[in-house]
């Protein structure tokens, strides 16, 4: 490739590496992007920033790394402002990408912001406060101030425009994808890791970060009404922040023997968590798209979700939906999905069949689409 190839500079400062609701949502979008974009863009240069991360296996991009480390939110806030919009310069960046809400309020060239949700905005109640006062803030500077904003569903695409005032011509959508290792495992290769685990035979899994949006309180209190006494819950995922009445209502239930927290789970062994599990249930008060339902129905599993905000889109035909404030209808979906085989099959069907529309190279060859209309624009 030509070194007079336009340079894109891209912000990978959240890809963290541990074993925290840091390596969630964000750090899983970052990863799936970068491990396609350099076969969808062969006329584009890359440079990569990274902090103490690490770059996904089979990326083969060049990195830059930060000095300062970046792993406190408040030092990546600093860097992002003082020193990435110098890294952009001393590069020759043509543009840069970032793919978290937040950009530099002053940079040398053109940006494109990926937003992933506005819970901060509908949903103050949910967030620490320092953090919501500055995605609050930064999101809505960086994104009037961007080439293009990348929404992460139609649903978020509406909320960038109505809440940020974001002209709807510079707002494109680009689903995210879900990667080849969520499918189908043999029976035999379940069964020995259910017993490795010490899982229960018969399971309702929920699989994400344990905060107040994914609405876990009122799935707990749905799951205290259902009868069948073999069939537990397994609410697995990193601690993120204001967790604690999650517990408290399992305590205040008397569920605790039927309740489990298997705490984070490594991302080789979720395909198998999915598996394993008789119904995904997923019924957050808000989301951006819902990654956890896309690769649920890549692995068969029949799924209970929320028939609000993005959630229509990631779930398509292949789930049961329900209004995520009413627990009675949460309990009857749920209790509906365990015991109807023939709805079991039914669902795994339409849900495998809408899940195989996700792919990471789908969302990499639009990401660069945009990425070449802003460098061509500039160049013309």
């Amino acid at each position: 490739m030509s070194s007079d190839s336009p340079l894109v500079v891209f912000n990978a400062h959240l890809l963290a590496g541990d074993t925290s609701y840091r390596s969630a949502g964000i750090a899983v979008y970052i990863a799936g992007l970068l491990k396609h974009l350099g076969s969808a863009s062969r006329d584009l240069r890359f440079q990569i920033l990274l902090g103490g991360g690490v770059l996904p296996s089979g990326v083969s991009l060049p990195v830059t790394r930060s000095r300062l480390s970046t792993r406190s939110p408040w030092r990546r806030i600093l860097w992002e402002q003082t020193v990435l919009p110098i890294v952009v310069r001393r590069l020759g960046a043509s543009l840069l990408h970032g793919p978290a809400f937040a950009g530099p309020l002053l940079s040398s060239c053109p940006q494109v912001i990926t937003v992933l949700d506005l819970s901060f905005l509908r949903h103050p109640e949910f967030f620490r406060t320092g953090n919501r006062l500055y995605l609050s803030m930064i999101t809505g500077l960086a994104c009037r101030r961007s080439a293009a904003v990348i929404a992460i569903s139609d649903f978020t695409a509406r909320e960038v425009v109505t809440l940020l005032g974001v002209p709807s011509e510079r707002v494109t959508t680009i689903y995210p994808g879900v990667a080849p290792r969520f499918r189908p495992i043999p029976q035999a290769d379940v069964a020995r890791f259910r017993a490795e685990k010490g899982l229960p035979d018969r399971y309702i899994l929920y699989l994400g970060t344990l905060e107040p949006r994914k609405n876990l309180i009122r799935l707990v209190r749905a799951y205290s009404q259902l009868r069948d006494p073999s069939l537990h819950l397994v609410l697995a995922g990193a601690q993120g922040w204001f967790f604690e009445g999650i517990f408290a209502e399992v305590e205040r239930l008397g569920l605790k023997e039927r309740v489990h927290f298997p705490g984070y789970v490594p991302a080789d062994e979720q395909a198998f968590w999915y598996n394993a599990a008789r119904v995904f249930a997923y019924v957050s008060a808000y989301e951006g798209f819902g990654m956890p339902v896309v690769e649920a129905l890549a692995c068969g599993v029949p799924t209970v979700t929320a028939s609000t905000t993005s959630l229509p889109e990631a779930g398509g035909q292949g789930v049961v939906a329900v209004p995520p404030d009413d627990e009675a209808a949460i309990a009857d979906a749920l209790d509906r999905v365990a015991s109807d085989s023939s709805l079991r099959g039914e669902m795994r069907d339409h849900g495998m069949a809408h899940a195989a529309s996700f792919t990471w190279e789908e969302t990499a060859l639009r990401t660069a689409a945009v990425y070449r209309q802003i460098v061509d624009r500039r160049l013309s």
